[in-house]
């Protein structure tokens, strides 16, 4: 079980490895989509601030090189916007879309100049410096004004002491209304010294914060703002355009990685989706299999727990298991031992009440027959004892002592089965001589002068066969060999008995010419009350001696083996650990 639990810890846990990484890349991919819509922002707003503050983040430098994403180049081109890159020596080591006639090399006069008027001659410039990387760089960011360029040349044209002249009032008006812009022009205090231009305009107020923001942000608003401010003049000209909101490129930073986060999250969540419905059937169906088990179970039905269909379900065609029913191999195992145990158990059982049932017939049988004889020899004796002579009673008396000693031999036997069966493990052992207990127990068969017409021998080992056994069971053992011996053969049988050493074990052989016995009741002969194919009411014995002789030897760890045939005598031999 512990294999079992493994796998299944293995399982649910690279389960939950995947969701946690599926859960992982959804967050990973909303913190890349808030950064897009951050920096997309912020290019809706100034394009050109957003844009050089993109590639700054997406700038590669290694070994002297320097490396931006394609997409960049058409983009700078599409807009008309330069980049250049600028080395620790003032060196360009980068550039986009620049003109021929810009300068490759920058000393810090010229670099400090750029970024502090934004200006490189007649473009507007925006810089950033850079020192993530092992040298720092300055990135220049260039773009024509149109706005402030046609300021400047309207100052020059109609300007007059940096105002507009009476003269030229009329012309620049109509050049105003051609691109419905608004000319303010205003000095240091705030205050509009001149209008032109478009009248919906000119009705409003701006505030001087709000101007700026249009100037900065011209994305934010539908008004977009350029100025213009003479070096020797306190007066600014500002020009008003009106412009389309949202009229702007989208940054592609982060597109194609978001592509393929879409396309991996999608995958992933597609195979979690999978995942997930394999472990639903992979876990479900051995279920349901396993309750049909233990409904069959729970009817009796041991031998049929696993029915051809469920066998075609569980195993392939080569006897392996299915994959769906590899993770549960410890619980079909066990199913399938349990399965056999209460059948061979059921089996137990319906042998035990057989066996009872004959137990009862045998016993009913055997103790009814001299109970009979007994009772009636004792009617006989009670209605008219005087009718009868002394050699005639002799013989009743004698009667009614062998049937008392017989169910005192049944009796007896029955609380040897029972104290064998129950104290086996409670036998006190000792050291034994095995060879004088045999010899004394066919001793005193010999010396037995009702046996006079049976030859009993005794092979031993000149060498002393020591064990560790129990006397009294042990020559229990032997009465019970021995009896048989005599008890079932004709008179004239010839019995032996023998002991000693045989690869490493002790033995005990008894052996006798008599009639021997057939297959069936060999494999019988140590059942409990089988008497042999004679059930005839003067076989002597309970039945039960042998089935005796079999517990004795179990208890003393050994083994019995019988070897008969009809007519060729039957050999016992028990071995016995030393």
């Amino acid at each position: 079980m512990n294999k079992m639990h493994g796998r299944i810890t293995l399982h649910f846990t690279y389960q939950l490895v995947i969701y946690s990484l599926l859960v992982s890349l959804i967050m990973f991919g909303m913190f890349l989509l808030l950064i897009s819509k951050i920096s997309n922002k912020e290019i809706e707003q100034n394009f050109t601030a957003g844009a050089l503050n993109s590639i700054t983040s997406e700038l590669f430098y290694e070994k002297g090189n320097i490396e931006i994403p394609d997409y960049w180049n058409k983009l700078l081109e599409e807009k008309r916007i330069w980049l250049q890159i600028i080395n620790n020596n003032g060196n360009v080591i980068y550039e986009i879309n620049n003109k021929p006639d810009f300068s490759r090399s920058y000393s810090f006069f010229e670099l400090n100049r750029i970024r502090q008027t934004g200006v490189l001659g007649k473009y507007s410039v925006l810089s950033t410096l850079d020192d993530t990387f092992e040298e720092p760089f300055l990135i220049l960011l260039g773009y024509e004004n149109a706005s402030v360029q046609r300021l400047e040349q309207w100052h020059q044209r109609f300007g007059q002491d940096h105002r507009i002249s009476q003269a030229n009032q009329k012309e620049l008006t109509e050049l105003l209304q051609q691109s419905n812009s608004y000319l303010m022009i205003m000095d240091h205090a705030g205050d509009t010294i001149q209008t032109f231009g478009n009248s919906n305009l000119a009705a409003k107020s701006f505030a001087p914060v709000e101007l700026l923001s249009m100037q900065q942000f011209p994305g934010k608003h539908n008004i977009s703002v350029a100025a213009f401010q003479p070096e020797d003049s306190n007066l600014v000209w500002i020009l008003l355009t009106p412009s389309a909101t949202g009229t702007y490129s989208e940054q592609p930073i982060l597109h194609d990685v978001l592509r393929i986060f879409i396309w991996i999250g999608s995958a992933m969540l597609a195979l979690s989706l999978v995942i997930s419905i394999w472990h639903g059937y992979r876990y479900a169906k051995p279920l349901i299999l396993f309750s049909g088990w233990f409904e069959r179970m729970g009817s009796g039905l041991y031998e049929e727990v696993l029915t051809a269909r469920d066998r075609k379900r569980v195993f392939r065609k080569n006897g392996k298991l299915r994959l769906r029913y590899r993770l549960y191999r410890e619980v079909i195992q066990s199913f399938y031992d349990m399965a056999e145990k209460l059948a061979q158990l059921e089996k137990d059982r319906s042998k035990l009440e057989r066996t009872r049932e004959e137990w009862m017939s045998g016993i009913s049988h055997d103790l009814r027959t001299p109970l009979s004889s007994i009772q009636g020899y004792g009617y006989i004796l009670e209605s008219s004892p005087a009718n009868w002579n002394a050699e005639e009673l002799s013989e009743m008396g004698k009667t009614i002592r062998e049937k008392s000693d017989y169910m005192l031999e049944l009796i007896s036997d029955f609380s040897h089965i029972y104290q064998l069966k129950h104290s086996s493990g409670l036998i006190q052992r000792q050291e034994l001589e095995l060879g004088e207990l045999v010899r004394r127990s066919v001793l005193k068969y010999v010396n037995d002068a009702t046996l006079a017409n049976v030859q009993f021998f005794y092979e031993g080992d000149e060498q002393p066969v020591r064990i560790f056994g129990s006397e009294m069971w042990l020559q229990r053992l032997m009465d019970n060999l021995l009896s048989n011996a005599v008890k079932h053969n004709a008179p004239g049988v010839s019995v032996t008995a023998a002991s000693g050493m045989l690869n490493d074990e002790a033995f005990i052989r008894v052996a006798d010419n008599g009639k021997g016995m057939d297959k069936e009741t060999v494999d019988k002969l140590f059942e409990r009350y089988y008497r042999g194919t004679s059930t005839e009411e003067t076989t002597v014995g309970s039945g039960l001696g042998m089935s005796i002789a079999k517990m004795i030897v179990e208890a003393h760890h050994g083994r019995i083996e019988v070897r008969s045939a009809p007519g060729e005598g039957t050999d016992i031999t028990i071995y016995l650990a030393c």
